[in-house]
């Protein structure tokens, strides 16, 4: 059936026997974010009882990121460091399983976090294509904090996008700053899981919330 991406979640469908939506999700980077988002709110409409979200990367043919000249030559994500140089490129498969909470606790089942809220937005027109707005960052944090109705001062850790490249990182504590500034609780913690695993791509965003909902 050919390499379609929506064919991969039909197979799932099938293979699991899974009849609620089913969305293939392709906004690059944050393609697994916003498949967790939608899984989210399709929970909270009451289209599904249970879903499954999560992304994929598999480097199985040249990349195409070397085209874009932010792979780091070490291999390695230096996310925040003086030495970035670029990511490094990574490869796996993360995928969560979402309740609501009542019927989680119902279940008896292992709750590793909950998600209070969730926002998407796009970075709208930046210095290039593929770099990040600070402005449109703080807008969708603002909007996820809204949505989980927590204030900045509630927020210890944040897992962040870095990718280690010297435009990116430098940009998203500028937005990360707009919102948690002049807060009166801790200092803020912030940390990415591609200086662990390198960046996944499509499924770099889920990898992050797996090993948050781990750490908690």
């Amino acid at each position: 059936l050919g390499t379609a991406p929506g064919m991969a979640v039909s197979r799932l469908c099938h293979f699991l026997d899974l009849t609620g939506p089913a969305l293939s999700v392709d906004t690059t980077c944050s393609s697994s974010l916003v498949a967790l988002h939608y899984a989210a709110e399709s929970l909270h409409n009451g289209e599904c009882g249970v879903a499954i979200a999560g992304g994929v990367n598999l480097l199985a043919s040249a990349p195409e990121a070397l085209a874009l000249d932010v792979v780091s030559k070490s291999g390695v994500s230096k996310a925040f460091d003086a030495a970035a140089d670029g990511f490094g490129q990574g490869e796996g498969c993360v995928l969560v399983v979402l309740k609501r909470v009542d019927d989680a606790v119902r279940d008896g089942d292992r709750i590793y976090a909950t998600v209070l809220g969730t926002a998407i937005n796009h970075d709208g027109r930046s210095s290039s294509l593929t770099a990040p707005n600070p402005l449109a960052q703080e807008t969708v944090i603002r909007a996820a904090l809204s949505k989980a109705c927590l204030v900045p001062d509630a927020v210890q850790y944040v897992e962040a996008h870095g990718t280690g490249t010297v435009l990116g990182d430098p940009i998203e504590v500028e937005g990360l700053a707009r919102v948690f500034t002049g807060r009166h609780a801790p200092p803020l913690a912030i940390g990415t899981v591609k200086t662990n695993i390198g960046h996944l791509e499509a499924a770099a965003g889920i990898a992050g919330i797996a090993k948050t909902a781990l750490a908690i």
